[in-house]
């Protein structure tokens, strides 16, 4: 993605499709009436926790999580959540980290509702037991940014690393809304919404300001009610295990796993059916990503790790308590950016969990996981760093480890890999006890970047040795704009590897990475939902050829000692913006000799007449090419072999 004005001209979406959906809201257009609160965060800051700190209990999260309670007023909280979103909607590669949390209770009213924007590196959230126990009568919303001459490119191509979790909202309309009437969640990649109930309107397209691209997205075990929820021109998106009243469209790649309420199959789209929707009954095995919470009654903290869960629809909290297990706060080290690597390590190694407090961690050494069931939860993007070309941490073959909220950032010295999951042996000996399928390893909202902050370079973002690894929203992203960019600058091979079996990706976003995006060596492996975009900058054809004779470099590939794979929901996009003709031979490289049918719902896309080059086949030498003769324009395989 491109944050430049031309550059977004890569993500460009099919504007006909959008023309009669932003006539319907035209008639409301008008300007959003923003508070004029708005105060410095470390003021704001002061008073709120100032008011969340009698209680004797409150740990020491650190300067940058806010925690409200109902009894602070209104106005308070509304200018503290506001100086947090004037410094971060614009601050796409500033170094700043914020966590906004809610103890349980109402905040706002019908005549007095709680409305504010979430920026960059900012996760808001609930700390009820329940998404029920934290009730919003507002909106909390993420909108277009408008970029370039005159602010006149409004998109939401780069609306990255934020979140919404675990409370409900109410929508509620402030005065003068206008346009901005509903629930606005118009994001594009590491950007989660995960157990929220949402009373109202949801539109995941800010349709108020033009052109409105958007390129998303995540969500999982929420609960859609009282209204439709708006796709509009989300290019792709992907829903698990939540409750939908009504879903209005498709555009290239929507994709629906254990979801209540969602569209029937239709895939590619057609007039009988609507779509493009790949449409899975139920999940097949799910663990969702463990969450803090507060005891309202005695104030104390505790982290909830839910259980994992097979052949799932629905949210997990649809009966009243999602399965699981409660860790007391005690049982956690609770870092800070400034704490020593060695200090976390020797944390771990005594048995307590992880919590990373929202900032920057540089790291000279790998934090190293070594204790079956060890929770690692990230709050308010807590971004590793690799100073020394080491890798960022290290997971070795423990059962049941839950790694969730975090960014790991590329440093300037290369990192063969960020971060890797299990021993390098296990690729070839899958047979340690702690393998378990019954308490796997899982991996939720774990973001990788390669450049954009900084120049960074890895060999490889994430490699999974440990069989049974569940992965749930991923995003492994070299730079395609911002600083230290460049093919022999912010330099990766590949974005994710996985050696183990059975291995299960909801949600795996990877893009613009030199070689294979994704290689996938493990038997009996499912990704439902892939997005990739190939990288934009390979200089000429000759530097990019996976061999002889080869033009480029699938973007997922599946070796041929796999004999059994499935994939559903999978798309593949170029943009080629040298000037040169560069071309992939096929977006997807798999055995052929899979079982017939293991892969649905396949396609690739030309985004840009802007660009050059192509992709040639789908998979294989199966499919038509996407070019510059058929831009926007989806080519598809709906099985394979």
């Amino acid at each position: 993605m491109d944050a430049h004005p031309l550059g977004a001209l890569g993500r460009r979406k099919p504007v006909q499709r959008l023309i009669g959906m932003v006539m319907l809201f035209c008639c409301m257009i008008a300007l959003f009436a923003a508070s004029s609160l708005f105060y410095p965060p470390s003021s704001a800051h002061a008073a709120a926790r100032t008011t969340a700190s009698e209680a004797a209990s409150q740990p020491d999260f650190g300067s940058n999580v806010y925690i409200f309670n109902p009894s602070m007023p209104l106005s308070q909280i509304q200018a503290t959540v506001n100086a947090v979103a004037s410094q971060q909607v614009s601050n796409e590669f500033g170094t700043q980290r914020y966590a906004l949390l809610f103890e349980p209770g109402t905040y706002g009213s019908s005549t007095a509702p709680l409305n504010f924007q979430v920026g960059f590196y900012t996760a808001v959230a609930g700390l009820g037991r329940s998404p029920n126990d934290v009730v919003i009568n507002g909106s909390i919303n993420v909108y277009n940014q408008c970029l370039g001459p005159n602010n006149t490119n409004c998109i939401a191509l780069v609306n990255f690393w934020r979140s919404l979790s675990n409370l409900t909202i109410n929508v509620t309309d402030p005065q003068g809304a206008g346009c901005y009437s509903g629930e606005f969640w118009a994001v594009s990649q590491a950007a989660p919404m995960r157990r929220v109930h949402v009373n109202g309107l949801t539109t995941l397209m800010d349709y108020c300001t033009g052109p409105s691209y958007a390129s998303g997205g995540f969500i999982a075990d929420s609960q859609f009610t009282g209204a439709k929820v708006i796709n509009g021109s989300q290019q792709q998106w992907f829903m698990r295990n939540s409750n939908l009243d009504l879903w209005t469209n498709g555009i290239w790649n929507q994709v629906f796993s254990g979801v209540v309420g969602a569209p029937a199959q239709c895939f590619p789209a057609q007039k009988s059916c609507g779509g493009p929707y790949t449409t899975l009954a139920t999940s097949p095995v799910t663990r969702e990503a463990p969450y803090l919470y507060m005891n309202p009654t005695n104030g104390h903290y505790n982290v909830f790790v839910p259980s994992v869960q097979h052949n799932t629809v629905g949210t997990s909290w649809a009966s009243g308590t999602t399965p699981g297990r409660s860790i007391s706060i005690k049982k956690f080290f609770i870092a800070q950016p400034t704490d020593s690597v060695e200090k976390i390590n020797d944390a771990l190694d005594s048995g307590r969990n992880l919590i990373l407090t929202p900032g920057i961690y540089h790291l000279n050494r790998s934090i190293e996981v070594t204790r079956p069931n060890t929770v690692v939860l990230g709050l308010g993007f807590p971004t590793l760093i690799p100073d020394n070309g080491n890798m960022s941490m290290k997971v070795e073959s423990a059962r049941g480890v839950s790694l969730s909220g975090l960014l790991f950032d590329a440093g300037p010295k290369n990192s063969p890999v960020l971060l890797q999951v299990g021993e390098d042996h296990e690729r070839d000996a899958h047979t340690r006890s702690d393998n378990n399928a019954s308490d796997p390893t899982a991996l939720q909202d774990v973001f990788f970047r390669i450049g954009g902050a900084q120049a960074g370079k890895a060999t490889t973002s994430l490699v999974v040795n440990s069989d049974n690894t569940i992965l749930d929203d991923i995003w492994a992203w070299r730079a395609d704009h911002g600083n230290g960019v460049g093919w022999t600058v912010n330099t990766a091979d590949t974005g994710v590897i996985v050696n183990g079996n059975n291995v299960t990706a909801y949600g795996l976003f990877v893009e613009h990475y030199q070689k294979y995006e994704v290689i996938w060596r493990g038997n009996g492996g499912t990704v439902i939902f892939f997005q990739n975009e190939m990288p934009y900058d390979p200089p000429s054809q000759a530097a990019w050829m996976e061999a002889p004779g080869v033009l480029g470099w699938a973007a997922f590939k599946v070796t041929d000692n796999v004999t059994s794979f499935s994939g559903y929901g999978m798309g593949s996009y170029s943009f080629f913006n040298q000037g040169v003709n560069i071309y992939a031979a096929h977006a997807f490289e798999v055995p052929t000799t899979l079982p017939a049918g293991s892969l649905h719902d396949l396609l690739t896309i030309f985004l840009s007449t802007a660009g050059s080059g192509g992709i040639l086949h789908v998979v294989n030498d199966t499919g038509g090419s996407s070019t510059i003769a058929n831009p926007d324009t989806p080519v598809t395989v709906v099985s394979y072999p």
